[in-house]
Parts: structure tokens; C-alpha cells; sequence
């Protein structure tokens, strides 16, 4: 019974693909110095009862490295993206000009640069305990077709197989952070 047992690697190297995704959106939102849309990807605005994104409430554009453009659509909720945008946390003071806010991105300080690396290594743990998670769930299968009657050489295959993907996604997360955290570090 248990001998035609195969673990669904390719289920578990899709949700690990998930959580390097989920890893790379949160970089994206990270202040780097530079200008970018995706760092407002992460800002809701309470738009007519419910949280939405910006870029569905506006036009968000990068005319130079320094600034972010928000082309609000509805003059109503301007005031709504403006208080969003402060409450976010992103660190930046925006300022308006009709429907148009203008978001200029400050130089970032040593002390700021120190603080997002710290913010970018939490990102990364986060993402490794979800691969953990995920070796666990694989872990787990085998065990069950082990007390269904696997035998213990394809037991070893299998939590091996499990482990190798487990080490290539958390070597893949390591990297991303090293990459992340020297992009912020860069002056």
C-alpha cells in the first residue's frame, strides 16, 4: 500500500516559491533612498468603507529618482490618501497640490539605513520559518506513509529530497536579504 507513496515535491516547491514571493513584495516596500511605486504597495486608503489600495484610487508615477506622484482620481479622497500615506510608517511627508500629492523621498541617514536592514532581516526570518513550516507539512506526509507501512529506505529518500529543497529555499531567502540589505546600505 504505502510503496506507490510519492510526496507531491513539485506542491511543496510551489509554496515555497510562494513564500520567496511573499519575501520579495515585502523588500519592495522597503525604503531604499530611491524613488518607487512599489513602495506604496503595501498603503491602504479607507476609500468609500473600505481599505484599498493607492494605485486604485490614483495614478502613481516616479518622475524623477526623488519623488512619487499620486494622481488622485476622486478630490474627495485625497485628504483619505494623504492621511494613509503619513500612517503608513514609510517615513515620508507628502504634500499637496490640487488632486496631486508629491512624495519626496528624503536622503536616508545611517541610523534610518540601519533600522530597514534590521527591518529587511525580520522579513527574511519570516520567510525562513515559512519554508520551515513547509519541511514540517512535507515531514509529516512521511511519517504518516511510514506508520501506513513505507519502508524505511524510501522514508530516508523522501526526508532527504524534503531537506535538499528546504536548503536551496533558505540559501535562496539568504541571498535576497544579502542583496536587500546591501542595496540599502548603498550610499
Amino acid at each position: 500500500m504505502a510503496d506507490d507513496f510519492e510526496l507531491d515535491t513539485d506542491d511543496l516547491q510551489r509554496r515555497m516559491d510562494g513564500a520567496i514571493a511573499s519575501l520579495r513584495t515585502e523588500f519592495a516596500s522597503l525604503r531604499t533612498g530611491r524613488a518607487s511605486a512599489s513602495m506604496l504597495e503595501r498603503v491602504m486608503v479607507d476609500a468609500y468603507g473600505s481599505p484599498t489600495p493607492i494605485n486604485q484610487v490614483g495614478t502613481v508615477n516616479v518622475p524623477e529618482p526623488r519623488m512619487v506622484t499620486i494622481n488622485v482620481w476622486d478630490k474627495a479622497l485625497v485628504g483619505k490618501v494623504e492621511k494613509a500615506i503619513r500612517e503608513s510608517g514609510l517615513g515620508i511627508n507628502p504634500q499637496l497640490n490640487g488632486t496631486i500629492i508629491m512624495l519626496p523621498i528624503p536622503e536616508l541617514n545611517e541610523e534610518r539605513r540601519t533600522q530597514l536592514t534590521k527591518v529587511a532581516g525580520q522579513y527574511a526570518e519570516h520567510a525562513r520559518v515559512a519554508i520551515r513550516n513547509l519541511r514540517r507539512d512535507g515531514m509529516d506526509q512521511i511519517k504518516k506513509a511510514k506508520n501506513d507501512g513505507l519502508s524505511e529506505d524510501d522514508q530516508k529518500f523522501w526526508e532527504q529530497e524534503v531537506q535538499e529543497l528546504t536548503d536551496r529555499y533558505i540559501k535562496l531567502v539568504d541571498q535576497q536579504l544579502e542583496t536587500k540589505q546591501a542595496e540599502i546600505m548603498q550610499v
